[in-house]
């Protein structure tokens, strides 16, 4: 005996992997979390004496939500380590990490706005920016070695910048799109 299929019914099985699983998946994922890194000091004290901080910022139910809520904390510059008004931040890097602290996407601030970066798009580039990401940490820990604070706080923040582009496998095609959205103001 076969089964015929009729064109106008779908097998519960196919209703299961195609609709209902992915939005389980989806949902587990959720919330995503907003981080922004940056660098910390107290008003009066120079350069050496500034620390690297990562500060959450909020919550949001999905991607695009979480670019705008990102978007708008950076503009408004409020931003802030704690309570303590001598201590400033200067956030450099805004991410959004999904439940499993996959990242959903990563940007650079610049000038009160986010720049939001291009995720991978293969495993190939993501080894690639990997190699060149260490090797960035591997120069500030030798720039930490020779007392030189400023030089080693650069290549971090850059290595950062390149693994802000290492978009979760699962993240990707929505990053990308999301990207390619216009941004609301």
């Amino acid at each position: 005996m076969t089964l015929s299929h009729h064109p106008g019914f779908t097998l519960v099985g196919d209703v299961i992997t195609r609709e209902v699983l992915p939005r389980l998946r989806y949902a587990q994922k959720l919330p995503l979390r907003l981080s922004c890194m940056g660098t910390a000091g107290y008003e009066g004290l120079d350069e050496a004496d500034e620390f690297d901080r990562t500060v959450v910022i909020g919550q949001s139910a999905s991607a695009e939500e979480a670019m705008i809520l990102a978007s708008q904390r950076v503009a408004r510059g409020d931003i802030r380590v704690s309570a303590d008004d001598t201590l400033r931040f200067h956030p450099r890097i805004v991410v959004i990490q999904d439940g499993d602290l996959g990242l959903v996407l990563g940007g650079e601030i610049r000038a009160g706005i986010v720049l939001w970066q291009q995720p991978v798009v293969s495993d190939v580039e993501a080894r690639r920016i990997i190699t060149e990401a260490s090797r960035l940490r591997g120069l500030a820990f030798a720039a930490s070695g020779r007392v030189d604070h400023s030089a080693a706080r650069d290549h971090r923040y850059r290595a950062s910048l390149l693994e802000a582009r290492l978009v979760d496998p699962y993240w990707r095609e929505t990053a990308a799109e999301l990207l390619h959205l216009p941004q609301a103001a």
